[in-house]
């Protein structure tokens, strides 16, 4: 990625011919009610920071530009962050969004990673300085620290500042800052006027997708502030959503990992907010969202209705702000609704006992994480829980790895007492959580689904088509593979038949992935695997193997012969052949993803044996 240096240059609102889905408004308003105010096609005059090394090789930098009337983004550009969070894996970046709107009073709405911290607090107190202003208000939308990270450093510069967010929010705020600073707990409803038309009201997101969310409405400009919602890890230049076909893949990975674990919550946030004519959502990361609202926003409600559609849930319980309860708990939320099963996050550090009883008395599976053993609020919680689970109801514990853990052996047993069964042994941290450990919380979380499911999933194979189609379909004969991935730490694998070649220029081929496999999170757009062919003579050793199931975060290549292509991959010393491959695109289908992948390199190992061919008897299953 080739970076200009300069202070400042010009980008237009829209580019002609630039594949954007924008759908006409007027047929959208009875939906969303979008207004079209703050779109524009005169050009936008953007400054752009001199990039900074951190951390010796990565790239920073920070973009300022006007989005609205009075209204100014700064984005911190991350250019070349690989990883978010460990368990997410970034291809092109991601950015930290914050926004500034100039009333009679200023409000800053959130601020940007500690990485940031001299460039940023540069490019804020420059703007400012030009405005001959001062900062009035913080609003904070959440407190995760890439958004609020740096809200200390902005009070130190402006103590006088009010700070603003839900009673939540507040409360995380205090820890985060060990100072005292003015404080105002907003409630959904609750209005701020900045002066000169500058209306915000403040609408609560509870767990989209922190505990503590919340979205702010500028009734002056159409602007709504989501910090995650709606927004997706990638970082370029041009600071609106022109290129949707580019930006889609990472808006849809990004609900899958973060928003898709509440989709109860998303369904609830956008009938809130479905009466505001708002026109631009200015999110937290990647590119805001300007000319495609209406699609962009409707897909959040379409892939959430999908999976609320499900009559079986599972009630994940965590400790926010506590050790690694939050992200060990979206792991294990991203692996149950990976198998189609729908999950309720519950903070058992604030939730109402009430709320919690209903929760769980709904749910057919209950995952706590372990809360800190000093905390009166989690042992309520927790006697809440006990009292309202039903018997058989399939359960997981995990350690948080906060230093003060509950004894997790402590929690499982009294889940026992009161009739649970035990879906996976307990979870343990021993270390700080690295990519495998993720990989293991996510195959658990699956693991448990599949669990709930199982004789539901069957039914439906078997009613799916007529014996006479399954008996056709099961003619279509398909080779026999092994796809084998790798990333840091984590390894997983799978046995293959639904390959194909799908085109020459560049040499590309097509495998359908079922949604629940644990490999589907190392196949994303961007990553890299291996496709091993097994031989005719010699594949039932790798086929057994490959087949068993293996326990959460488990070794799949224990016992088994390979060495690293080129890509770090594993290849099969079994395999007559491998070809190295890159994920370029992936589509979406009911039950499985269509993964399009280009061959970088392959070679043959075996020239004197044939690819195993796969035949079935029925079409209903592999």
């Amino acid at each position: 990625m080739q970076l200009r240096s300069f202070s400042s240059t010009s980008v237009r609102g829209h580019h002609k011919g630039s594949p954007t889905r924008q759908v006409p408004l007027a047929k959208n308003r009875g939906a969303l009610k979008v207004a079209a105010v703050a779109a524009v096609d005169a050009p936008t005059k953007v400054e752009m920071s001199e990039v900074v090394m951190w951390n010796g090789d990565r790239r920073i930098q920070t973009q300022v530009l006007p989005i609205a009337a009075d209204t100014v983004s700064i984005r911190s550009l991350d250019w070349d962050r690989d990883r978010f969070d460990i368990e997410f894996g970034l291809e092109n970046g991601t950015t930290y969004n914050s926004y500034i709107i100039y009333g009679d009073k200023t409000a800053l709405v959130d601020a940007s990673h500690e990485k940031f911290h001299d460039l940023y607090l540069r490019t804020l107190k420059k703007q400012l300085d030009a405005a001959g202003r001062k900062i009035d208000y913080i609003i904070v939308s959440h407190t995760e620290p890439d958004h609020s990270g740096l809200i200390p450093a902005v009070l130190d510069m402006y103590p006088d500042a009010v700070v603003a967010g839900s009673k939540v929010c507040i409360q995380f705020l205090k820890g985060l800052t060990h100072r005292p600073f003015t404080e105002m707990a907003v409630k959904g409803g609750d209005k701020i006027d900045l002066g000169q038309g500058h209306l915000l009201e403040f609408v609560m997101a509870p767990n989209l997708h922190w505990p503590d969310t919340m979205f702010s409405y500028d009734h002056g400009t159409g602007i709504m502030y989501t910090c995650d919602a709606f927004g997706m890890h990638y970082c370029g230049e041009d600071p609106f959503d022109v290129d949707v076909k580019a930006i889609m893949p990472h808006y849809r990975f990004y609900y899958d990992c973060l928003m898709k674990p509440n989709a109860k919550s998303v369904t609830t946030a956008l009938r809130k907010v479905k009466d505001l004519p708002y026109n631009t959502i200015a999110n937290g990361h990647g590119p805001i969202l300007r000319f495609n609202v209406p699609e962009l926003v409707g897909d959040y409600g379409k892939w959430s209705a999908a999976i609320n559609k499900g009559t079986t849930s599972v009630a994940v319980l965590y400790a926010s702000d506590y050790g690694f309860s939050d992200r060990l708990s979206q792991t294990l939320a991203r692996g149950v609704t990976k198998a189609g099963v729908q999950t309720e996050m519950v903070d058992v550090m604030s939730v109402d006992p009430q709320e919690l009883v209903a929760v769980v008395g709904r749910s057919k599976g209950v995952i706590l994480m372990s809360p800190p053993s000093t905390s009166t609020e989690a042992k309520t919680s927790i006697a809440a829980m006990l009292s309202a689970i039903k018997p058989k109801t399939k359960v997981i514990v995990a350690e948080s790895y906060g230093g003060k853990d509950e004894p997790v052996d402590t929690l499982l047993s009294s889940l026992v007492d009161v009739g649970a069964e035990v879906a996976v042994e307990p979870l343990r941290v021993k270390d700080l959580p690295q990519q495998a450990l993720y990989q293991g919380f996510e195959e658990a979380g699956t693991d448990l689904a599949q669990s709930l499911t199982a004789k539901e999933v069957i039914a439906k194979k078997k009613a799916a088509m007529c014996p006479d189609v399954a008996k056709a379909i099961a003619r279509i004969s398909s080779g026999l593979y092994v796809v084998t991935a790798a990333h840091n730490n984590a390894r997983s694998a799978m046995i293959a038949s639904w390959v194909s070649q799908a085109s020459f220029e560049p040499l590309g081929l097509t495998i359908a992935v079922a949604k629940d496999r644990a490999i589907e999170s190392l196949m994303q757009v961007g990553d890299s695997f291996v496709l091993n062919a097994l031989g005719e003579d010699n594949y039932n050793d790798m086929l057994k193997h490959f087949l068993k199931r293996f326990a959460p975060g488990a070794d799949r290549f224990e016992g088994v012969e390979w060495f690293p292509a080129s890509n770090n991959c594993p290849v099969l010393q079994q395999a007559i052949a491998y070809m190295e491959c890159k994920v370029v695109s992936r589509l979406e289908t009911p039950d499985h993803w269509i993964t399009y992948c280009e061959v970088v390199d392959g070679k043959v190992m075996d020239t004197q044996t044939r690819t195993a061919v796969h035949r079935r008897k029925i079409g209903n299953y592999y």
